[in-house]
């Protein structure tokens, strides 16, 4: 039976194999001729198309849409599909913790796909509508992304700050993107003024020489155009359109009628209110941005190991100092740590920090006694002739000393205290701002002294102007004379002091001379310094780079400090100088190319590089509170000072606000004055200040409010994360406890055996071995992993039955139990009572 069997089998394979290569060769023979068809076809094409070229590209093309119609839908939506995730993967390429090399090669294989297949998404018209659709997006993204790039080789200085703050950090380059910010709020000033108050005064008012405001008396005429008097800003320069003192007091002039007084206060106003919406709007801003800086209280070493990094560093030099600044960072947290639980002699530290600010509080008191003593000794020097240089600029030459070298003082007498870096530098920052304002509002004081003086010596003027007038045309009276006498002449006329231009040349010669201490400072202190560092290094005794007198580091906190007090002086002096603030623009021009080729060609970087965010709000509330400060003097001199009788746009009236009531009572309705004069009453502004501290209050209660329940549900998410952390250790212990058990249960769970296959269990494998029955198995596999983990690693359950298997037959199906397999329960058959 068997050898017939097998050569039938073999008979069978024979015949298999001949019908095979029957079939083979007919199926050659077809591919030949369909072959020899296709070069005939080729051959008429080609002849086709030498005859009518037309045809063949008309032909060509129909070939090619249909065989790109030829895609299925399925192919189009899985290309759809991958073209999305390419451009996915495009968009997120820069979140990948991947090498540059492996994010280069990737981003240019997504591109290259998206740009061969986007435009496949399409079926017939609607494929060149989309390919067109695809092209114009394009387009308008590369436009958009010029665009911006136009807006930013726009905007003053962007290259340059960017050079800076790539070699010095982002804490140099605040300073610098504080100046720009700072001249465009006087280039607004600047428009403001120049617009609505000189060029309507120099084109439309009276010509120059024509008055006696804007004539130089005859007296001082020979010496008008010297460069010493032009120096002091005397001469045709105070008697110009740069100070108060020139502008008529006519309500009306050209023929636009413009009410050059009412614009006159109307911008003085303006420019603090300006200024105070601008400041104001830049903290809340910077406030929204400095959200997200994190909580430094919780996390402190992962926010630094994450978000200490500058990644604005482009030099080698000031990445090194930036990586030794967070080195120092990390130490100094953990000193601050371990020096908590330190005793140390507090008393000693408590008495040498009071004698630090006792001699901190004379030095104050001693420079602000200097200073108004300079201004009243300036005062008698005023009086005096032929007078030197010295004499003259005192003042300014004092207070410009006091504010450079105070500060180092400061500092050297700091270092008895022994604060933390960060807090000593707030100390240090508060002591220089207390310098600058005491000095500053002693200045006004003793200025304010002078123009009471003026002010006195201007009622004795003014009635010696109306004798001297009086007398002239009584005079003529007297000689019966029919013709007129001429007028006297502008220069011959006896004048005023006008003190509002006094106090005009005050503050533009103190900004003059700030700005000449500050170019000196840097020439001398910088760049001198860093030549003789540079070129003597070679032939000195010791190393001059790396010890005394080294490179200069840029003083971020000083130069700012000194900006913003000197904007409160152009916010103080611009009402009784229109011309301060082009002075001041011209200064912050030049400030910014002079000190950025300060910084690179003089300074090094910091040893320690701040991120700047943190002090953006700290440099704005300073130039709110010197803003609020210098309102106070202007506000008290609008209110309650007389102006000037002879010079202003004021003059002949008893306060400068009389511009408003005048302007309300002839050119307005009279219901609308009775409105004003209700609103201006007392009894409705004192109420109104209250509701508004009222409201201030309810404001910051609230806001306080949310801060503590903000501060609430941060503790309680520590909680919850305390609370998952205790669960996840449990568990842990209790799995490992479990562990344990299943390791003590282990060993009897080796001696029961298995029960003998019986005929149901052979069917049930032949079923598993079936097609069918592997279907099933994989769909109850399936089952049991998608019912959990705990319920695939349940024992089955426990059948009792009265039969016991055979050893043999247990030992067996040990032997055949594969490696790394769960350990399994007892098998059913094992009773409580049976034996093993």
């Amino acid at each position: 039976m068997n050898d017939s069997d097998g050569e039938s089998e073999a008979g069978e394979a024979s015949g298999k194999k001949k019908r095979d290569k029957k079939a083979s060769s007919k199926d050659q023979k077809e591919a030949e001729n369909k072959e020899k068809q296709t070069k005939k076809k080729g051959k008429e094409q080609d002849k086709k198309q030498k005859k009518n070229p037309a045809e063949s590209s008309s032909s060509s093309s129909a070939s090619n849409s249909s065989d790109e119609e030829s895609l299925s839908e399925e192919e189009l939506t899985r290309l759809k599909e991958q073209v999305e995730e390419k451009k996915k993967l495009i968009s997120t390429m820069r979140n990948k913790p991947w090498r540059m090399v492996k994010k280069l090669a990737l981003l240019r294989e997504a591109q290259a796909f998206v740009e061969k297949f986007e435009g496949a998404l399409g079926k017939g018209k609607g494929k060149k509508f989309y390919a067109y659709k695809m092209m114009m997006a394009k387009k308008w993204v590369k436009f958009k992304r010029d665009f911006d790039n136009f807006k930013t080789q726009c905007i003053p200085w962007e290259m340059k700050i960017k050079e800076v703050e790539s070699h010095f950090g982002s804490s140099v380059a605040s300073y610098f993107i504080f100046l720009r910010w700072m001249y465009g709020v006087n280039l607004v000033l600047f428009g403001l003024i120049f617009g609505l108050v000189i060029i309507p005064e120099i084109l439309m008012g009276i010509p120059y020489g024509s008055i006696p405001r804007k004539t130089v008396p005859r007296a001082e005429q020979a010496t008008a155009m010297d460069f010493s008097v032009l120096w002091d800003f005397e001469g045709y320069i105070k008697y110009s359109a740069v100070f108060y003192g020139y502008y008529n007091n006519q309500r009306t002039i050209g023929w636009l009628k413009y009410r050059l007084p009412m614009a006159y206060f109307m911008v003085g106003v303006s420019v603090f209110g300006y200024s105070l919406m601008v400041v104001i709007r830049s903290m809340a801003r910077n406030a929204n941005e400095n959200t997200g800086d994190g909580d430094d209280n919780n996390f402190t070493f992962s926010w630094k190991m994450f978000t200490s990094w500058d990644y604005l560093i482009g030099n080698p030099e000031t990445a090194d100092n930036k990586f030794a600044s967070i080195t120092t960072s990390f130490k100094e947290s953990i000193v601050d740590e371990q020096e908590s639980n330190k005793d140390e002699n507090i008393h000693l530290r408590r008495f040498l920090r009071v004698l630090a600010n006792v001699l901190i509080i004379c030095c104050l008191c001693g420079s602000g006694y200097l200073i108004y003593f300079v201004v009243k000794r300036s005062q008698t020097f005023s009086k005096m002739q032929n007078i030197g240089w010295y004499e003259r600029n005192e003042v300014e030459i004092v207070m410009s000393l006091l504010g450079m070298f105070c500060p180092p003082l400061f500092e050297t007498i700091a270092a008895l205290e022994e604060y933390h870096p960060r807090i000593g530098l707030k100390w240090q920052l508060g002591r220089i701002f207390a310098l600058f304002l005491g000095n500053l509002y002693t200045f006004l004081l003793a200025l304010m002294d002078d123009v009471n003086e003026k002010l006195t010596e201007e009622v004795v003027i003014k009635n010696i102007t109306h004798w001297t007038l009086l007398s002239y045309y009584n005079s003529s009276a007297m000689n019966d004379s029919a013709v007129t006498p001429p007028p006297i002449d502008p220069a011959d006329m006896p004048r005023g002091p006008c003190w509002e231009t006094t106090v005009g040349i005050e503050f533009v010669r103190l900004t003059v001379s700030d700005i000449l201490v500050t170019y000196v400072t840097i020439l001398v202190g910088d760049f001198i310094r860093a030549c003789f560092v540079r070129f003597v290094n070679y032939c000195w005794c010791w190393d001059l780079e790396a010890g005394f007198p080294s490179y200069a580091e840029f003083d971020i906190s000083g130069n700012v400090l000194g900006l913003i007090f000197n904007q409160g002086m152009i916010w103080m002096g611009s009402f009784y100088a229109p011309g301060l603030v082009g002075i001041n623009v011209l200064r912050l021009l030049t400030s910014m190319y002079f000190q950025c080729w300060a910084v690179m060609s003089s300074n090094v970087p910091h040893e320690r590089v701040f991120k700047a965010s943190k002090s953006n709000n700290f440099y704005m509330g300073l130039l709110l509170l010197i803003l609020f400060l210098s309102l106070l003097p202007v506000a008290y001199t609008i209110m309650s000072l007389p102006p000037s009788f002879d010079c202003g746009p004021f003059s002949g009236k008893k306060r400068m606000y009389d511009v408003i009531q005048e302007t309300i009572r002839q050119d307005f309705p009279l219901f609308i004055a009775k409105i004003f004069s209700y609103v201006a009453n007392p009894g409705l502004i004192i109420p109104a200040v209250l509701l508004m501290v009222l409201a201030i209050y309810y404001l910051n209660a609230v806001a306080e409010a949310y801060q503590h329940a903000n501060t609430e549900l941060k503790k309680k998410m520590q909680m919850q994360r305390d609370e998952e952390k205790n669960k996840r250790n449990n568990k842990a212990t209790t799995s490992s406890a479990i562990q344990d058990l299943d390791d003590l249960l282990v060993p009897s769970a080796k001696s029961v055996s298995q029960p003998k296959p019986t005929e149901e269990n052979k069917s049930d494998s032949t079923r598993r071995n079936s097609p069918a029955g592997k279907e099933g198995s994989m769909a109850r596999n399936s089952n049991l992993t998608s019912s959990g983990r705990g319920e695939m690693l349940a024992p089955p359950p426990c059948v009792t039955i009265t039969r016991p298997p055979r050893p043999s037959l247990r030992t067996s199906h040990h032997r055949q139990s594969k490696p790394g397999a769960y350990q399994q329960g007892p098998y059913p058959g094992m009773g409580r009572g049976q034996p093993h």
